[in-house]
Formats: structure tokens, sequence, C-alpha cells
């Protein structure tokens, strides 16, 4: 009987030395270390973000790491293996919920407060309004309108003058309040004392005087020959509703010179 001795001779040979195919599994292998890197850190600033998805993620790595020892492993190995690998997820889950703001925890809106401006855009019962409630709600009123400066200087010895300020053009505003029942008109007397001192005593370039009742028809004749504005309720009302500011008018409306 014959003796092969070629499939010997084939064991015992050992394989050459390739450099290129050396070359390309070093590089294959740095390759896979750098994807690992760049995927480990990737993974560690999204955990940082959304811890959620960073323990759904790790809880399908453990699953599939338990499938494969099932594949190389014999099934009770696996069984514990795959026990083992829940608990952890659970425990790696609870951990995270932990670390998670609580609904309840977060502070609760505060309510924008309200300012004077803002009040004076709210309807207001004029009539029912004390002598110096009413002036402040007019300066309110000015104030929302552009007369940054309006305040309240009314009182004994005012000479007219309830209410001051400037003008958004620059002109100075002198406001007479005239907290008057419905039944109670403004009369020309009345006006005749305001334009007496609104333009001499007070430097007045807009002179406006507001009341919650009505002006008698001298007086409006008076007022328009004086160039002043006279504001009663419907008026004031439309004006805390939106309306034009009454210094607008004032500027179309000049003093009689006599």
């Amino acid at each position: 009987m014959g003796i092969q001795t070629r499939s010997t001779a084939r064991k015992g040979r050992r394989r050459e030395f390739d450099v290129r195919r050396t070359a390309f599994g070093f590089a294959f292998l740095a390759l896979l270390i750098c994807g690992a890197g760049l995927a480990v850190r990737t993974a560690l600033r999204s955990a940082e973000r959304h811890p959620v998805v960073a323990v759904v993620s790790a809880v399908a790595l453990v699953a599939a790491v338990v499938v494969l020892l099932r594949l190389r492993r014999s099934r009770r190995t696996a069984a514990r293996a795959a026990a083992a690998a829940v608990e952890t997820a659970y425990e790696v889950v609870d951990a995270a919920l932990e670390e998670l703001p609580e609904a309840d925890a977060v502070p609760p809106r505060p309510e924008p407060l309200r300012t004077v401006d803002q009040e004076a855009m709210a309807p207001y019962d004029y009539e029912a309004m004390d002598p110096y409630d009413f002036e402040e709600a007019v300066a309110a009123l000015c104030r929302r309108d552009g007369c940054l400066d309006a305040e309240v200087v009314g009182g004994a010895g005012d000479l007219g003058a309830d209410v001051v300020g400037t003008t958004p053009d620059g002109r100075r505003l002198v406001v007479q309040c005239k907290r008057y029942t419905s039944d109670n008109k403004v009369g020309s007397q009345d006006l005749q004392r305001f334009g007496g001192t609104c333009y001499a005593v007070h430097g007045a370039e807009a002179a406006v005087v507001v009341t919650t009742g009505e002006f008698t028809d001298p007086a409006l004749e008076y007022a328009e020959q004086c160039g002043i504005v006279c504001v009663g309720l419907d008026g004031l009302t439309a004006w805390s509703e939106g309306a034009a500011p009454p210094w607008y008018a004032s500027a179309s409306v000049q003093p009689a010179e006599g």
C-alpha cells in the first residue's frame, strides 16, 4: 500500500508573510477601534441629553448580548445571563427615572402683574369714584397714551390744575378734572376760572377739562374761544377704551387773542 506524502507536506508548510494583507488587517482594526470610540462618545452625549433613550438603547444592547449568549452557550447558562441582564436593566431604568425632574417640581407660571397704565384700560365706573381717585385715573390714562411724566398735582391752591404732564410731541399738558354727577353740568364760570390760570399760571400748551357729567352750551362756547378741549362722560369712556387722547384735538385749537 502506497503512502500519501503530498497532503502531509501541505499541512506542515507555513503560510508566507503577506505585507498587503497584514497592512489591510491593521487598517481595518484601526477603523473598528475609531468607530467604536466615536460610537461610545456619541452615546455618552446622547445619554446626557436624553437619558430615557439611552436607557432603552442599553436594554436593547443587553438583549442582543443575551441572544448571542444563547447561541454560543447552553440554555441554562443563557437563562442565568438573561435574568441578570434584565435585573441590571431594571436598575438602570429606576436610576434614570430618579434623575428625571418630577412634574410637580416645576414651579407654576406667575400671573402677570397689572400696572397702573394697564388698569387704566379696564372699564371704570368713573361716576362712582371720589374726586382724588378720578384724578388718578385720568393721570393713568395720560401715561398710557404717552405722557409718561403725568402726575396729580390737584389740591388746595392748585389754581385749576389737577393733572400736569408733557404730551408725546413735547407740549405742556394741563388737565382739570370735574367729578360731577350726570345732573350737574360744568358751566361757563368753571371754564373761565380754568382759562384764566391754565395758560398764564401753568403755561399750558394743551388745556383739557375732563368731567363725568356734561358741559353747558356757554361753557362749550367759551372753551372753543380759549382753545380748551372739553371731555364729557361719553368722550372719557371712549378715551379709556382706546380712542385718541384729547391733546390731539387741542393741537388744532388755538386760544383766541384778546
